[in-house]
């Protein structure tokens, strides 16, 4: 493979150019790596499309961790699919740990290629993919992702808003020619992605305590202030079950992944002087968007205005005190206490974040106002609640955010929710 250039220059146009597939004699050495969980349903397909890439067998690599499955998979791939190499785990440690634990065992790769095992590849997608990482175009790239039916876009690249919260490009639009240029994107969606095996190493791979979800936004966003850059590559095509894993699990530990990642995103990524203006925005909405998700909330007990003031007497005193107990509380939904968990998991280990903070921010080698437009949205408001609208509207004039994301580059409508 060429070698990478750490580039620190601007990021002026998110248009680029790549050439065509590449020729048998440039194939780099890949390694797939692939996970799942109670996922044996879904391998025959996934594992089909992998063998009929007519990729030379001794230039690729199947790497599958299996994340504690119980429904058989590391019997049916060791009997049907001997040539995959499999790691049984005997518990689930996400999606960053497993990915990074095949990534270590990919000893001779000079690519990695992350795959979610609810897809199906498109004849050439793996020398697509591969392709702009070979010829020195960037260090990472992500493909074209449709339905299963492919009727509609799960992913045409990757963005975020502000306070971290990530966007898949095209979401549920039907396919248009605009999703067939070629761009540079904040991140490679981690379930269609490649990237140059000495560069994941070194950036850090995945976030392990990110566990799942937003993992691929934090490692897209780190390379880009490492100086290196990923690209999308719509001729690399491959076809996506959405969810078909978090979708069988409790929507609440789903829930904690996803409001608390972004704020570590954030945390670890921006500069200081825009992490000052972002983290009390962020942490405002945050709140707010607890507070709605907890839903019908009896506040009069709260209320001062409500209360009486309690009778003085000795007795009166003494049965108070009586009643008085640590155990006496008051029900909140799981979504909301799932909410104020995550943003715990941040304030109470502030100390550590701030030094892994700083692993990040001292290699930084690209400003944030060269990457900012690639964040496409970044006053994309999730919540449709007028309060809510009210509340970032306002916060982002009160921290003069306007002056540091100027502009939208992308005008694809987002839904509100």
């Amino acid at each position: 493979m060429k070698g990478l250039l750490d580039s620190t220059a601007a990021v002026p146009d998110l248009v680029v150019r790549h050439g065509s597939g590449l020729p048998d004699c440039d194939l780099p050495r890949l390694s797939i790596v692939v996970l799942s969980l109670d996922g044996k349903h879904l391998l025959e397909g996934f594992l089909d499309s992998v063998r009929a890439q007519g990729y030379p067998s001794d230039r690729l690599e199947v790497i599958l961790i299996d994340n504690g499955s119980r429904d058989g998979t590391p019997g049916v791939v060791r009997t049907r699919w001997p040539w995959v190499k499999l790691v049984v785990n005997t518990e689930n440690r996400g999606f960053s740990a497993g990915c990074n634990q095949g990534a270590r065992m990919a000893t001779q790769a000079d690519a990695l290629v992350f795959l979610n095992n609810d897809i199906r590849l498109d004849a050439g997608f793996l020398r697509e993919l591969v392709g702009p990482i070979v010829r020195g175009e960037c260090q990472a790239t992500t493909g074209k992702m449709l339905s299963w039916d492919g009727k509609l876009l799960n992913s045409a690249g990757g963005g975020m808003n502000l306070h971290g919260i990530g966007l898949q490009r095209g979401y549920m639009h039907p396919p248009e020619p605009r999703y067939d240029i070629p761009r540079k994107t904040l991140f490679a969606c981690g379930g269609a992605m490649a990237i140059d095996a000495r560069v994941f190493h070194e950036s850090g791979g995945f976030d392990e305590e990110f566990f799942a979800y937003y993992e691929d936004v934090d490692l897209g966003w780190r390379l880009w202030v490492l100086g290196h850059e990923v690209h999308y590559v719509p001729a690399a095509v491959c076809y996506h079950h959405h969810s078909s894993t978090s979708r069988r699990l409790p929507y609440e530990t789903i829930r904690l992944l996803q409001t608390r990642n972004p704020l570590l995103a954030c945390v670890k990524n921006y500069e200081r002087q825009n992490l000052e203006r972002v983290l009390p925005v962020a942490l405002g909405l945050f709140l707010r968007r607890m507070r709605l998700t907890a839903g019908d909330l009896d506040e009069q007990p709260f209320r001062i205005e409500h209360a009486r003031p309690a009778a003085t007497g000795l007795i009166s005193r003494v049965w108070r005190r009586f009643l008085r107990t640590p155990e006496h509380g008051y029900e909140l939904s799981r979504l909301a206490v799932a909410d104020l968990l995550a943003a715990n998991d941040l304030l109470r280990a502030w100390p550590h974040w701030m030094e892994r903070r700083e692993s990040v921010q001292s290699r930084r080698k690209r400003p944030d106002a060269d990457i900012i437009d690639l964040f496409l949205k970044p006053h994309w408001i999730i919540a449709g609640d007028p309060t809510y609208v009210d509340l970032q509207e306002g916060l982002t004039e009160l921290f003069a955010l306007d002056h540091v994301f100027a502009g939208r580059t992308d005008d694809e409508p987002l839904p509100v929710g």
